[in-house]
C-alpha cells in the first residue's frame, strides 16, 4: 500500500486552477436540461464523461449525437466511457468500444472506468492504454481507480482517479506521498454526499490534496441503490460560481 499523507505540501500554491470532470449522466434523453447546461459558455468545465449504455451502444444515438456535438462547439471536451470491470474485461472489447466511440461520437479521449489498481495488473493496463492513444488525435486518457494505485499508473494515462466515494470518507481522506511527484492536472477525485455547508470544504481538500479534476455533488448512492453521478448536483450554479470561468487546459 502506497504510503499516506493528511496533505500535500505546497499542492495549494501551485496556482493549477480547479475545473470539473463530469462521470456522466443521465442519458441526454432523460436529462436533457443538464446537459445544454454543460455546454453554457464559462462553465468551469475540463471534460465531460458521454456514456450512452454503458458504453457506446449498438449503433449511434440521435441524442448523444447531439449532446456531444454541443459540447464540442463549445470547445469541451467529451471523453467516452469505457468499464475495465477491475481487469475482467478483454482488451479487444475495450478497443472495438472505444473505436465506435470516435467513429459515432467523435469523443477526444476516454475515461477507463473502474481500472485496477494493483500492480499485477498494470502492464496490461499499459497495452490497453496504448492501443486507446492510436484511436483519434491525441486523446486524452483518464483512468478511473477511484484510489490510489501503483504509482506506475501515473506514466500511462494524462489523468488518475484517485478518489471516488462519499463527502463521509473524504473530509478524513489521505493522499498518497508519490503524487507529489506530479503536478495537480494528473488526479482527480470524485466525491458524492456533500451538503451544501461544505462545500468551500470539499474544495480545499481537493486542492490540498493536489487535484485540479473534481466533481462534488449533493446526490447519493442511497445505500448503493441509486448512481450519484447521474444528475446535476443540487448546487450547480454555487460550484461554477466558486470555482470560477477561469480554467487552465488539462
Amino acid at each position: 500500500m502506497p504510503h499516506l499523507t493528511s496533505a500535500r505540501t505546497g499542492a495549494a500554491t501551485t496556482g493549477v486552477r480547479t475545473a470539473v470532470g463530469v462521470p456522466g449522466y443521465a442519458h441526454p434523453l432523460l436529462a436533457p436540461a443538464q446537459w445544454a447546461e454543460l455546454a453554457r459558455p464559462g462553465a468551469p468545465l475540463h471534460w465531460v464523461v458521454l456514456n450512452v449504455a454503458n458504453g457506446p451502444g449498438s449503433r449511434p444515438d440521435p441524442h448523444c449525437l447531439e449532446a456531444a456535438g454541443r459540447l464540442r462547439n463549445a470547445g469541451v471536451r467529451v471523453l467516452g466511457h469505457l468499464d475495465a470491470s477491475y481487469g475482467a474485461r478483454p482488451r479487444a472489447d475495450l478497443v472495438t468500444e472505444a473505436h465506435r466511440f470516435h467513429d459515432w461520437y467523435r469523443v477526444d479521449g476516454f475515461l477507463l472506468d473502474r481500472c485496477p489498481a494493483e500492480r499485477t495488473a498494470l502492464p496490461e493496463v499499459r497495452r490497453t492504454v496504448a492501443a486507446l492513444r492510436g484511436i483519434g488525435d491525441r486523446p486524452h486518457i483518464v483512468l478511473g481507480h477511484g484510489t490510489h494505485p501503483h504509482p506506475g499508473y501515473a506514466e500511462n494515462a494524462d489523468q488518475l482517479v484517485t478518489f471516488a466515494g462519499p463527502w463521509s470518507d473524504y473530509r478524513w481522506s489521505q493522499v498518497a506521498e508519490w503524487t507529489a511527484d506530479y503536478p495537480p492536472d494528473r488526479f482527480c477525485h470524485f466525491v458524492h454526499g456533500v451538503p451544501l455547508g461544505h462545500l468551500d470544504e470539499a474544495l480545499r481538500i481537493t486542492r490540498w490534496q493536489g487535484a485540479a479534476t473534481v466533481y462534488l455533488t449533493d446526490r447519493t448512492d442511497r445505500g448503493g441503490r441509486a448512481d450519484p453521478w447521474e444528475a446535476m448536483p443540487g448546487y450547480w450554479d454555487e460550484i461554477v460560481s466558486r470555482i470560477g470561468t477561469g480554467v487552465s487546459e488539462c
